[in-house]
C-alpha cells in the first residue's frame, strides 16, 4: 500500500488556518483566541505522545499494557464528560457515573467486535483494540455528557411538575419519564445525524483515513459501516445506563426528588 507522508512543513501550513481563526476572534472580540491556541497546542502534544505510545504498544502486543492503555482512555473520557456539565452531582457521582457507564459500554461493544467480527490474532491486539475503543469512547462520551446534562437541566426546570407527580403516588421513574425520554433523545441525536449524513453530506474520518492509506474504497466502506453500528450501540448502552443512574441519584428510598445532591 502506498500512502503520502506528511512533514513538519505540511502541518505548519495547516496550522495557519487555526491562527487565522484566532485572528478573527481577536478582531471580532469573541475572546476565543486563547482557547483556540491552547486547544490546538494540547491536541498536537496529546496526539504526538499517543503516536509514540501506540508504536510501543503495537510492538509489545501485551494484554496487560493494552488493558492499562484502555483504562487510561476511559478515565480521561470520564473526566471530559463530567467537565461539560453545567450542573453536576455532588462529590464523585458525576465522574463515577459517566466513567462507569462508558467503561461498561465501551468494553462490551469493543470485545464483541474483536471476537465476532474483526477477529485479530490475538483478539486483544492493540493495533485493533485501542483504535476501536477510542472511537467508541469518543462518541459515547458525547452522548453521555449530553444525556446527563439534559437530565439534570430537565429535573431542575420541571421540579414542581415532578414533585406533583410524586405527591400523587407515582414512583420517581414514572414521575421523571418525560425528562428521561428527552435526555436519551438528546444524547442519541449526534450519532443519528452522523449515520444519516454519512456518505452523502460527509465522508467519515476512519473511511477517509483508510482510503488515503491505500485501502480499496469498498473495503473502507465496510469498516466504516461496522464502526458506525458499533458506535451507535456503545452510545445507546452508555447513555441509558448513565441516565438511569442519574435518576437513581436524583431520588431516595422515599421517592423524593433530591435536587440538593446537585452543585
Amino acid at each position: 500500500m502506498n500512502f503520502i507522508t506528511l512533514g513538519a512543513t505540511d502541518l505548519a501550513l495547516a496550522s495557519l488556518l487555526v491562527i487565522i481563526n484566532g485572528g478573527l476572534s481577536l478582531m471580532l472580540g469573541l475572546g476565543l483566541e486563547r482557547q483556540l491556541l491552547i486547544a490546538a497546542a494540547r491536541m498536537v502534544v496529546q496526539l504526538s505522545l499517543m503516536g509514540l505510545v501506540l508504536k510501543t504498544l503495537f510492538a509489545l502486543v501485551s494484554p496487560l499494557w493494552t488493558a492499562v492503555a484502555a483504562l487510561i482512555m476511559v478515565l480521561f473520557a470520564g473526566h471530559e464528560a463530567s467537565a461539560r456539565q453545567r450542573k453536576r452531582f455532588s462529590g464523585w457521582w458525576t465522574y463515577g457515573l459517566g466513567t462507569s457507564s462508558m467503561m461498561a459500554a465501551g468494553l462490551i461493544v469493543t470485545v464483541l467486535a474483536l471476537t465476532t467480527q474483526i477477529k485479530p490474532d490475538p483478539w486483544y491486539d492493540p493495533r485493533y483494540a485501542l483504535p476501536l475503543l477510542g472511537m467508541i469512547l469518543g462518541n459515547t462520551m458525547n452522548g453521555v455528557a449530553l444525556g446527563l446534562n439534559a437530565l439534570i437541566t430537565g429535573a431542575v426546570r420541571e421540579k414542581s411538575a415532578v414533585e406533583a407527580r410524586l405527591a400523587l403516588g407515582h414512583d420517581i421513574r414514572t414521575a421523571m419519564s418525560g425528562i428521561v425520554r428527552e435526555a436519551v433523545r438528546t444524547g442519541l441525536i449526534p450519532i443519528i445525524n452522523a449515520m444519516a449524513a454519512a456518505g452523502i453530506v460527509s465522508l467519515p474520518g476512519m473511511m477517509t483515513g483508510q482510503i488515503l492509506a491505500g485501502i480499496p474504497p469498498v473495503e473502507a466502506v465496510k469498516y466504516q459501516i461496522l464502526i458506525m453500528f458499533l458506535i451507535a450501540g456503545g452510545t445507546g448502552l452508555g447513555l441509558l445506563s448513565a441516565v438511569y443512574g442519574g435518576v437513581y441519584r436524583l431520588s431516595d428510598n422515599r421517592h423524593r426528588l433530591r435536587l440538593d445532591r446537585l452543585v
